[in-house]
């Protein structure tokens, strides 16, 4: 059994890597805009759709990755000695279980000791137990060790082995960690949600013209549709929706950005108002109310933006998906109050959510299976 103890290269810049990430990224950004321009229109079969092919192929997905999950489950994992070299609590949680990132020197019984950083969660009551210098037991797959756990319910013969080991730290050199993702899978997933918008956009160009030809032509509908674009971020607003999409290097997630542009959007024209309010890292879309319309709405200036940031660093980090690559936010209040949910998605095509209350709280969590 060989133990990788070097870091390998991004593998996300494998062609298979780039090009799922390309689907993924499209099927997001294509939803997105046929939700938007079939509330323009007022096409509820494209509004269905928009809603009914991400789903469809995140089902696909996860059957076509299955094999793949199925492989790397089968793999027998290692159980090696490590000592703590440092750890660190990354923020607090509402469960019991506190996450903790771990900075390790892994002594495997076949191979050189190396350092290791890894992230796990402790029950609050046995945080104290895990200190700098400790010996503790975790297991790994060989070709991943990043995928290290800690085992706390060992054999007597191994807790008999923590009881007598004592080893140096391993060299900073051989420090190991996930792979990046690589600025060619980044740029493929912005290209991927442009594509997919540009795609919708396209096929409903003429209908979208006539629109607002048609609303040009009536002095009781004023549909006013303008477009910006500039080196920074492209900016769409209609009677029925709105989309920002954000320049290269930027996210929603940077300072202030995602309250500039929903106000963007939203300020002016009677457009106090949203269905929805759909986010993903460099897009943005608003869902208004039609006119007369006795629709379930809220005020997008209620929204928690200071809380947004947290809850997607929360979601990504604590529902158990592997690797986690892109994230959504949809705000909406169809059920009487204001509520927002995070669904996260992983490289291997595993899913997870957490819904919090208009506050930015979480009140339910959904991880990953298994």
């Amino acid at each position: 059994m060989t133990i990788i103890t070097s870091a390998p290269a991004a593998t996300h810049n494998h062609p298979v890597a780039l090009v799922r990430g390309l689907l993924s990224s499209c099927v997001c950004g294509a939803g997105l805009a046929a939700f938007a321009v079939g509330a323009i229109l007022e096409n509820v079969p494209l509004i269905i759709g928009s809603l009914v092919g991400p789903v469809v192929y995140g089902v696909l997905n996860v059957i076509a990755g299955a094999p793949t999950k199925a492989r790397l489950a089968a793999v027998v994992p290692v159980t090696a000695l490590a000592r703590i070299e440092s750890l660190e609590a990354t923020g607090a949680e509402l469960s019991a279980d506190v996450p903790i990132n771990f900075e390790l020197t892994v002594a495997p019984d076949e191979g050189p000791a190396f350092r290791l950083r890894m992230r796990d969660s402790v029950n609050l009551v046995d945080v104290q137990k895990y200190r700098p210098g400790d010996i503790v037991i975790v297991a790994f797959p060989p070709d991943r060790p990043w995928k290290a756990k800690l085992v706390t319910k060992a054999t007597p013969e191994w807790r008999d082995r923590v009881s007598d080991a004592a080893f140096d730290s391993a060299p900073a050199a051989t420090l190991m960690r996930e792979p990046p993702e690589g600025t060619a899978y980044k740029v493929t997933l912005v290209v991927g949600v442009l594509l997919g918008v540009a795609l919708i956009l396209t096929a409903y160009r003429a209908d979208l013209m006539d629109k607002i030809n048609d609303s040009d032509s009536t002095t009781t509908t004023s549909t006013t549709t303008s477009s910006t674009t500039s080196t920074s971020s492209s900016t769409v607003v209609s009677s029925g929706s709105g989309t920002v999409v954000l320049g290269s290097g930027q996210s929603f997630l940077d300072k202030g950005e995602l309250r500039k542009a929903v106000e963007s959007l939203t300020k002016g024209d009677n457009r106090g108002e949203a269905l929805t309010v759909s986010v993903q890292d460099s897009m943005l879309s608003v869902v208004f109310p039609p006119s007369g319309a006795q629709l379930p709405v809220f005020d997008p200036d209620s929204l928690p933006y200071d809380r947004v940031p947290a809850l997607v660093k929360e979601a990504r980090a604590t529902l158990g998906v592997r690797s986690p690559k892109s994230w959504q936010l949809t705000a909406e209040s169809l059920t009487g109050s204001l509520s927002l949910r995070i669904g996260v998605t992983g490289a291997d095509g595993d899913t997870a959510s957490l819904v919090a209350d208009g506050k930015g709280k979480v009140v339910q969590r959904n991880p990953a299976a298994g």
